[in-house]
C-alpha cells in the first residue's frame, strides 16, 4: 500500500462512473493493488481529474512499466478479459487492449508514436487519489500533456484537451520538466501555447513569464476582465468543449415522504 499522502479531490466526478462499469474497473484495480503491481491511471479518468469535467469513454487506461506488460496481460486474462485484437486489430507495440461486457481495459507502456516509454515518474509522481475507496496514482499532468501534444491525426486531435489542461492546471504545472520532456519537440508546445494565449489572454498572462521567450512567443497582454475570450473559443467549436465543467451529479436517493 502506498504511503503517499492522498490528494484533495478535484471534483466528485468518480460518482458519475456508472455502476455497471465500475463493477469491472474496480475489480481490476483492486486486484492490481493486491498483487502490488505499480500502475497509474491515465486516459479519460486522468483528464476528468485534472480538467474538472467528466468524460465517460467506456474504457480505462492503466500505465505500467514496459517490463510489466506480460504480468498485466496475465492478470487481465485471469479476470476473464480477452484481447481486443480478436475483434479489431491494433498496434500492440505500445498498448494491450482487453475487453469484457462491452468495456475496455487498456494497458499502456509507451506513447503510440514510440517517442517514449513509461518510466517511474509516470507511475509515482502524480497525485494519489481515492477512487471509490481504491487508492490509485494518476499520471502526472505534465506527462499527460506531453503525450497529448503528439495526438493530431486525421480522425482525432487531443489539443483541445491540452488547452483545457493549460486552463485548469497551468499555474501549478512543472513547466521546466515539461520543456525537458519535449526536448527538440518543444515547438509543439509553442503552437499550443499560442492558441491558448489567443483564447485566454488573462489566464495565459498568469503563467510564468519565462516560458513565452523559451517558445519564441510574445508574452500575452493580461486583460483582467477577460479570463476566456468566449467568442474565440466558439470560433473553433460552438459546443461545450473547453475549460472546467463541474460534474452534474444526480441525487438518486429516494425522495423523503411528506409527513
Amino acid at each position: 500500500m502506498s504511503t503517499s499522502r492522498l490528494a484533495e479531490p478535484q471534483a466528485d466526478w468518480e460518482r458519475l462512473i456508472p455502476d455497471s462499469e465500475w463493477a469491472l474497473y474496480g475489480r481490476v484495480l483492486r486486484r492490481l493493488r493486491e498483487q502490488r503491481i505499480a500502475f497509474a491511471l491515465g486516459g479519460g479518468f486522468a483528464f476528468s481529474y485534472y480538467a474538472h469535467r467528466w468524460r465517460d469513454t467506456k474504457d480505462i487506461d492503466l500505465y505500467v512499466l514496459p517490463r510489466m506488460r506480460e504480468p498485466m496481460i496475465a492478470l487481465l486474462d485471469e479476470l476473464g478479459l480477452r484481447d481486443y485484437y480478436e475483434l479489431v486489430p491494433y498496434d500492440r507495440n505500445w498498448i494491450y487492449r482487453s475487453h469484457r461486457d462491452g468495456l475496455i481495459v487498456d494497458v499502456i507502456w509507451a506513447m503510440a508514436n514510440q517517442r517514449a516509454q513509461a518510466d517511474e515518474r509516470w507511475l509515482t509522481h502524480g497525485p494519489l487519489i481515492s477512487l471509490r475507496g481504491v487508492e490509485v496514482h494518476v499520471v502526472p499532468v505534465e506527462e499527460l500533456i506531453w503525450a497529448k501534444l503528439y495526438v493530431m491525426q486525421r480522425d482525432r486531435c487531443d489539443w483541445g484537451d491540452v488547452l483545457t489542461l493549460f486552463y485548469t492546471q497551468g499555474n501549478t504545472l512543472d513547466w521546466e520538466h515539461l520543456f525537458n520532456r519535449l526536448g527538440e519537440d518543444r515547438r509543439l508546445l509553442s503552437g499550443a501555447l499560442g492558441i491558448f494565449s489567443w483564447m485566454c489572454p488573462a489566464r495565459a498572462g498568469q503563467l510564468p513569464g519565462w516560458i513565452w521567450e523559451s517558445v519564441g512567443l510574445t508574452p500575452p497582454e493580461e486583460d483582467l476582465d477577460c479570463t476566456i475570450e468566449r467568442r474565440r473559443v466558439e470560433l473553433l467549436d460552438t459546443r461545450d468543449w473547453f475549460g472546467p465543467r463541474a460534474p452534474k451529479i444526480q441525487d438518486t436517493r429516494p425522495a423523503k415522504s411528506e409527513s
